[in-house]
């Protein structure tokens, strides 16, 4: 299954020599038994997408749709989840398992956890304080770290697991609805009931396959702890809850009420970002903004990328010489320090310090945007790189983010926010507000594009007024692909060759044109 290309110049964006391929149909981010699809370290990974949720004036317009799942211990809460994500069949869901939160024990607990004498079915077992932020960040749409729970040696790993957006976000756990605050948080309460015959089976096969126990500490501990606990703790939340599922996974009528429901609520806030593409903007141009000077330098380069008779060797060339004029130009906005240096000659002279690449961040908006990372790494010394890539839903009209790769500790930075050109500004205003989600300062922003259109300079000046806004040409108008009219064409095609040779020069005819010079 592929995709037709679409037009939408500033909003799909592919890796170079990437198939254009329709996304998975869903993507699910799990906490429990699947290794983790993202991974912290130097720098955080993302891999699975998330949509925009923020409409034309970059507030947020839309939370995302949290289920609480309740039950005793190996009652079906897991399988009851998935067959929920499965029927539901939207796009992004987070499944945020409880057992992710327990408490770091001390070595006194850790000593009666390995002898079985450890109550892990109380709810003073739970990190709540940790579990109500993290619900909370999710439902708004923020990134959050979760810790991963190691089963054997009953404690937390070193390297958390980073989970960023979703329409849907379904919590299971045994005290799910322990915690008022928490309980607050849930748009649907969900209890599952199973036999607790059948629960002490599953536990079992579970406990003994898969978390390295033996039979005789299981029912040890099942006796001890788990069974009254249910009894105390879990079994009284059952009048808490919206529906009660009896026979966990295996009853797919309260399963498909469960999802008829969803389905209608998320219905309700559904927000489109149309409206972006039919404002009129009659405004001045933004204080914010900043066009390189048009000298017969700056002109000459733009005479030469913006002609469909340029070839590809000679669009990269010229393209990178105005990058360059560009980034530098992107560089005198950051903030720099009066200090005094000691010439050779024995004098001193009375200079100014700015950033040399510490404290600075380049994130491009693939594809077209990574073109501009070797002009920030040249006039930059040991800047980081982070990518974002946004792809049009075809279905829906909106940006995706699909994949995203940000240093951890990127909010303490300046962020170079780049990509090669600007039409409607959808894409680019949900890339800021990916960067406001993890943190970093709106007045820290500045987005660095070679050409925009005034439609999408207005856009994201408006959402977010402390970005700067920093261009080499700013064009009137779109045409009805949304591209910068009268433009440069699709940069990414023509920089990356993907155009299918449409210069309007034939092989032998390209080994004979004269070199076009500035």
């Amino acid at each position: 299954v592929t995709y037709e290309r679409d037009h939408y110049n500033s909003l799909d964006r592919l890796l170079p020599g990437s198939p254009i391929t329709a996304p998975r149909r869903k993507s699910t981010s799990q906490t429990k038994t699947e290794p983790p699809l993202l991974r912290t370290g130097t720098r955080t990974i993302y891999t699975a997408g998330r949509p925009p949720w923020y409409d034309e004036h970059g507030a947020q317009s839309k939370e995302a749709f949290v289920i609480g799942l309740c039950g005793g211990s190996a009652s079906g809460k897991t399988t009851v989840a998935n067959k929920i994500i499965e029927a539901l069949d939207v796009p992004w869901v987070v499944l945020l398992s409880m057992d992710s939160f327990y408490k770091v024990l001390t070595p006194e607990e850790q000593t009666l956890a390995t002898s079985n004498d450890y109550n892990f079915d109380h709810p003073g077992a739970f990190d709540f304080e940790l579990l109500v932020a993290t619900v909370k960040r999710l439902k708004q749409g923020k990134s959050v770290k979760i810790p991963v729970y190691d089963f054997t040696t009953h404690g937390r790993q070193k390297d958390w697991k980073t989970v960023y957006g979703a329409s849907v976000v379904i919590f299971e756990g045994i005290m799910s609805f322990a915690d008022k605050e928490l309980l607050e948080l849930l748009d649907m309460k969900i209890f599952v009931d199973t036999d607790s015959d059948i629960r002490l089976v599953r536990r079992l096969r579970r406990d003994i396959t898969e978390r390295g126990r033996d039979i005789e500490g299981v029912i040890k501990q099942y006796n001890k702890f788990v069974k009254p606990a249910f009894e105390q703790y879990i079994e009284p939340y059952i009048r808490l809850a919206d529906i009660v599922v009896p026979r966990g996974g295996g009853n797919m009528v309260a399963i498909d009420l469960i999802v008829q429901h969803v389905h209608k609520q998320m219905e309700e806030c559904m927000r489109r970002w149309a409206v972006l593409a039919s404002a009129q903007q009659t405004q001045p141009l933004p204080q914010t903004l900043s066009v390189l000077e048009g000298t017969p330098q700056v002109k000459g380069l733009h005479t030469i990328i913006r002609s469909d008779h340029t070839s590809r060797d000679e669009f990269i060339f010229y393209s990178k010489r105005l990058m360059r004029l560009l980034i530098e130009h992107a560089l005198t906005f950051l903030p720099s320090q009066s200090c005094t240096v000691q010439t050779p000659q024995g004098q001193e002279y009375d200079g100014k310090r700015s950033f040399s690449g510490k404290g600075i961040t380049g994130v491009s908006i693939l594809r077209a945007g990574e073109t501009m990372e070797p002009a920030l790494r040249a006039v930059c010394k040991d800047v980081r790189i982070g990518k974002i890539l946004i792809q049009t839903n075809l279905d829906s009209g909106e940006p995706e983010l699909h994949y995203l790769r940000l240093p951890k500790d990127i909010s303490e930075d300046h962020v170079i926010l780049m990509d090669s050109t600007v039409s409607t500004g959808a894409a680019a205003m949900m890339a800021v507000r990916v960067l406001l989600d993890h943190e970093v300062q709106e007045e820290n922003i500045a987005l660095v594009s070679l050409l925009m259109a005034e439609l999408g300079v207005h856009s994201v000046a408006y959402a977010f007024p402390k970005v700067k806004i920093i261009t080499t040409a700013v064009d009137k108008s779109v045409d009805d692909f949304l591209q910068v009219i009268p433009g440069i064409g699709d940069f990414g095609d023509r920089y990356f060759g993907t155009d299918g040779g449409s210069s309007g020069w034939s092989d032998d005819e390209e080994q004979e044109r004269p070199k076009q010079q500035t």
